[in-house]
């Protein structure tokens, strides 16, 4: 089965999970969709797909777009240093 079949947010508007910004007034959306993403079986799954495609919106295994950024750049590149 794909990770996907078992997310959590597939019965959720999609809207939620691609907040305007990551400040202000987006935080409120940030954090109901984190709060989906928190009960979803696939949560990791989610966020290792995200974060391994450099998917550059939304919120996915619970993380922002900056917050996937980060890990992105704090990783060395694969065959790397």
């Amino acid at each position: 089965m794909n990770w996907r079949e078992a997310a959590a947010c597939r019965s959720e508007d999609p809207e939620l999970f691609f907040p305007i910004g990551e400040d202000g007034p987006s935080r409120r959306q940030i954090e109901q969709a984190r709060a989906v993403c928190r009960r979803c079986p696939v949560m990791r799954a989610c966020g290792t797909w995200a974060v391994r495609n450099g998917e550059r919106y939304g919120v996915w295994g619970a993380m922002t777009a900056g917050e996937r950024r980060g890990l992105r750049l704090s990783r060395p590149p694969v065959g790397g240093p």
